[in-house]
């Protein structure tokens, strides 16, 4: 195309065909960054303007161009002299002349092109007059675009460059002093023909400029009835719906909108035949717009329904009726707010009458929302494929249901317990006497008709109270008695796992139902037994004291079925035990977590030995399992043991330790294996916390030769219970035990240098999180040693160079670290809790800690904040930026001065051209007063808006960052 050579055009048209065709990745990512770079280049401002008033440039091309366009106005007008503002101006208005018919997403682009600069151009004071005499009447479509999108534009202001003053006075310039003409505009528009006041962007504008115009005007203004009219055209009907819950949403201080109000819910009340119209003409997009119009007015006026609910009870039951007529359950979610916010005023005791008027609504709700949560009755009778294979809706059906089950512990609180169990009470009796003879073994008549008060006894299962003495009494029995249906079995034992809490209190109903859980792990069904396990964990944690004397028995039964079960089924069915197993005398613990553990030992030593030559990772997973179901037991089986005495479940860890050790020694380089060994010995520190010292130096011992060896962060992880469990000021801890733990950190902190010594840190993001996370703990429990120690100016370094990942976890440890780490530079040092008086004063920081900390800032500030810098402005996640900016603020707290400087000598080592005219001497100059005030959180905001304004407008370079680039840790001790 002649043109585009000409114009240089050709280049850009080409990549964005490439990046909307079936190409290579690499091609894609060079188009990419070739039109990502063009964004920013100055020569864009003439080439999209080029592209735009081209006849004969493609759509894409077109819309590419716009957005390009918007980019540049937002984030870099200042590439443009100020003079040429006008004329970019009149160009940009040109366009939309050219565009005022289409296509709509072009005319949108420059309609956010011209809001932005009208908030940026303060000189331009006729806005709104010179855009709508420019464009004339015939371009009333563009001319209400522009009216939507200017506020939205004003509103997204912290996108401009310009100063919180001048930006409040040109909110107040656009918005404020037009709101009045814009509302006189819309309502002359609206009344001008009946296209007009049915105009979809009519709505849209309003909904736009309710921020600044007052519901009350809008209400009491021609444009009501617009909008309400608009609900029975088709093509206006979601505009009107927005623009209908924007009101609602404005009136939600109801004392200041009691006359608004007045207004508004005569006509959304005569809105309710529309329900049943809907929910009979099979429209579900209108249908979800009606009862959401009735959803966001009971939410508004919630306070009004509890003040009034005679006045208001209308409202309540047009929502339920939305509930209830939804067949396709697509609307029903939008009501569910509603119903909260209900739950949580009428439970208030000041509205109890209200409470009692709306009993009988929620009464019908609980009835409405279990007959939703019925599985669909599928066509040809086929009850294993209830979707048509359509496992996405299947998945949302069942997400869907979870959600019902919340309003259903709502309608508990309102309605109390014992009324909502009773209806699903009844409706499992209903089935039983209507279709219970006509089941057998393999056909379940209406089983959804079952199934659904079956779920919703689980959904309401933890609002039940143990003393509960009226319905369970009478519904448990019938449920170990339902027939073996999949759907139905899986359910029921659910629900019984659920009401655990309420067994203990009755302990003659746990035998029926224990025996009804543990015949679902003979089941056919993955999915019943899989609940059956679930519910035996229930059982075992609520029941524990109850089955005390089963332990034994039960042992049978757990070596059984543990090989048939899945590995969550095994932890889930173990833990079952282990909280048995808890509640034994102390004399019979080490006993019987003998007799438990040691069959899994076997199986592990099996596995392991098969796991040295096998070519497939079955048996090395296996192990990992087995090591996972000994943690279980160790979490669980605490007995209390004065502390004089020797814990019983400690003298079995004793035993298990150098098995574990030797899985250890022989896995190095099984990541799954070490995690789980390296847990297993963080929860024997984290159970048994002193009673442990007697395997202490084993277990350092095995903690630093598996790190040294392996290189796997998680025996940091584990290291760190040492460190926190035995820290200086821990009850029952002598300082030599800490001053030995120290040592041991020490070791394992020398031990990762050398680890960084020889791997850059792109190659050990896990390693450095998990050392990071143990330095946090480090600096809070030990910073009295660590801060003096020569080890620490080596650590401080190494942190400076994991500030060159991008991965979010570690970069968010390090910057937590280094945040700690420098307030003990300060006054105010995040100490620990042992630490604190007994007033919860924390002890002045001694001034040796802060002069350490600052000749360690004074040695490496610099190179800190180039690292910490770069990163905001090129590399850092945004969700690091807040820390990243909390270690500029740290480090102006320790040296203000120097810290400036260093801030000024990184900006001067950015890549060249990247900074604008004089951008850098305004900051300095800023953070210069700044300083000089003391307000240093306000130095914090300036560097933090820097970072961001330069990251939006630049991209690292390909050749590298030049003398920001990042140095290689070296570390010789």
């Amino acid at each position: 195309m002649a043109m585009q050579n000409s114009d240089g055009l050709e280049p850009i048209i080409a990549a964005l065909a490439t990046m909307q065709a079936t190409v290579e990745r690499s091609q894609k990512s060079q188009a990419h960054e070739y039109l990502e770079k063009f964004q920013k280049s100055p020569e864009a401002w003439t080439k999209t303007h080029t592209i735009l008033s081209s006849p004969t440039t493609i759509a894409e091309a077109k819309l590419f161009a716009a957005t390009t366009l918007k980019g540049k106005i937002i984030y870099d007008l200042d590439q443009l002299p100020r003079e040429s503002l006008p004329s970019l101006r009149d160009s940009i208005i040109a366009l939309l002349v050219s565009f005022r018919e289409g296509p709509r997403p072009v005319r949108t682009q420059l309609c956010v092109c011209l809001a932005n600069l009208a908030i940026q151009m303060l000189e331009w004071k006729d806005v709104l007059g010179q855009v709508g005499s420019t464009l004339g009447s015939s371009a009333g479509d563009c001319i209400l675009e522009f009216l939507k999108v200017l506020p939205e534009e004003v509103t997204e202001g912290r996108k401009i460059h310009l100063s919180e003053e001048d930006l409040t006075a040109r909110t107040k310039e656009l918005l404020e002093d037009n709101a009045t003409q814009v509302l006189g505009l819309l309502d002359h528009y609206s009344r001008s023909s009946a296209a007009a006041a049915s105009n979809p962007q009519l709505f849209e504008c309003i909904s736009s400029w309710l921020r600044e115009i007052p519901a009350a005007d809008v209400v009491n203004s021609s444009l009501f009835d617009a909008i309400i009219n608009a609900l029975s055209n088709d093509a206006a009907f979601d505009a009107a719906v927005d623009c209908i819950c924007t009101i609602l949403r404005d009136t939600r201080e109801v004392d200041e909108y009691i006359e608004v109000i007045q207004i508004i819910y005569p006509r959304i009340l005569s809105l309710r035949p529309k329900i049943a119209e809907l929910a009979g003409s099979g429209d579900f997009d209108a249908y979800k717009g009606i009862t959401r119009i009735f959803a966001e007015a009971g939410e508004a006026w919630v306070v009004m329904i509890a003040r009034l609910p005679a006045e208001f009870r209308g409202l309540v039951e047009s929502i339920l009726e939305c509930c209830g007529r939804d067949q396709d359950r697509d609307a029903i979610a939008l009501t569910f707010l509603f119903w909260y916010e209900m739950k949580q005023i009428l439970t208030l005791e000041k509205y109890k009458q209200a409470r009692i008027q709306h009993a009988d609504v929620f009464g019908k709700l609980v009835d409405v929302m279990i007959k939703h949560l019925e599985y669909p009755t599928p066509d040809d009778g086929d009850d294993t494929d209830l979707f048509d294979g359509d496992r996405e809706q299947e998945e949302r059906f069942r997400e869907f249901r979870h959600q019902m089950g919340d309003v259903l512990k709502d309608c508990c609180e309102v309605i109390t317990v014992t009324e909502c169990l009773g209806k699903a009470f009844n409706l499992i009796q209903r089935w039983v006497s209507t279709y219970g003879s006509q089941a057998t073994s393999t056909s379940v008549p209406h089983w959804q008709e079952l199934e659904a008060p079956l779920f919703s006894m689980r959904a309401m299962g933890g609002m039940v109270s143990p003393e509960e003495s009226v319905v369970l009494r009478q519904i448990i029995p019938l449920i170990v008695q339902i027939p073996d249906h999949e759907r139905l079995r899986f359910q029921a034992i659910m629900a019984l796992g659920r009401y655990t809490d309420w067994t203990a209190q009755h302990p003659e109903f746990l035998q029926p139902q224990l025996q009804f859980v543990i015949a679902g792990f003979s089941h056919n069904s993955k999915e019943v037994v899989r609940a059956a396990a679930l519910a035996f964990k229930f059982f075992g944690t609520d029941c524990r004291k109850l089955l005390e004397g089963s332990v034994t028995e039960l042992h049978a039964f757990y070596e059984s079925v543990l090989d048939n079960l899945p590995l969550d089924s095994q932890e889930e069915i173990t833990e079952g035990v282990a909280c048995i197993i808890s509640v034994q005398t102390p004399d019979k613990v080490y006993d019987t977590f003998k007799l438990y553990s040691d069959p899994i030992i076997k199986r592990m030593m099996s596995c392991a030995n098969e796991a040295r030559t096998a070519q497939d990772d079955g048996p090395r997973g296996a192990v990992a399992g087995y090591i996972q179901l000994l943690t279980v037991f160790v979490q669980n089986i605490q007995p209390y043991v004065p502390p004089q005495e020797e814990n019983p479940a400690v003298k079995y860890c004793q035993e298990i330790l150098p098995v574990l050790s030797t899985i250890a020694e022989n896995f190095t380089s099984c990541t799954p294996i070490l995690e789980r060994v390296c847990r297993c010995w963080r929860y024997m520190v984290l159970s048994y916390r002193t009673a442990i010292l007697p395997l202490l130096p084993k277990l350092a011992q095995q903690l630093a030769s598996g790190f040294e060896n392996s290189r796997q962060g998680c025996f940091l992880w584990a290291t760190d219970s040492v460190l926190r469990e035995f820290a200086i000021g821990a009850d029952y801890v002598d300082p030599s035990t800490s001053q030995a733990i120290y040592n041991f950190f020490e070791q394992q902190a020398l031990a990762f240098l050398k680890i960084m010594n020889d791997l850059p840190a792109e190659d050990l993001p896990d390693v450095i999180e998990d050392f990071f996370r143990l330095l946090i703990d480090a600096v809070i429990y030990y910073h009295q040693q660590l801060l003096l120690s020569p080890v620490c100016q080596h650590i401080l370094a190494a942190s400076i160079s994991a500030l060159t990942l991008q991965q979010d976890p570690p970069l968010i440890a390090t910057l937590h670290f280094l945040r700690d780490l420098l307030s003990y530079g300060t006054d105010h040092p995040n100490s620990s809790n042992f630490d604190r008086s007994e007033s919860g004063q924390a002890p002045p920081n001694p001034p040796e800690l802060q002069q350490a900390v600052k000749q360690m800032v004074v040695s490496q500030g610099e190179p800190l904040v180039q690292r910490v810098m770069t990163g905001m402005m090129f590399s850092f996640p945004r969700d690091c930026i807040q820390d990243a900016s909390g270690v500029l603020l740290s480090l102006f707290e320790i040296l203000p001065q120097q810290s400036a400087v260093w801030v000024k000598s990184t900006i001067g080592m950015l890549p060249s051209g990247n900074i604008r005219g004089g951008e850098a001497d305004r900051l300095m100059n800023a953070v210069g007063v700044r300083v000089g005030a003391g307000d240093l959180r306000k130095v914090r905001v300036l560097l933090q808006d820097f970072t961001t304004s330069y990251r939006r407008r630049n991209v690292a370079p390909r050749e590298g960052l030049g003398r920001l680039e990042a140095t290689r840790f070296r570390f010789s001790g």
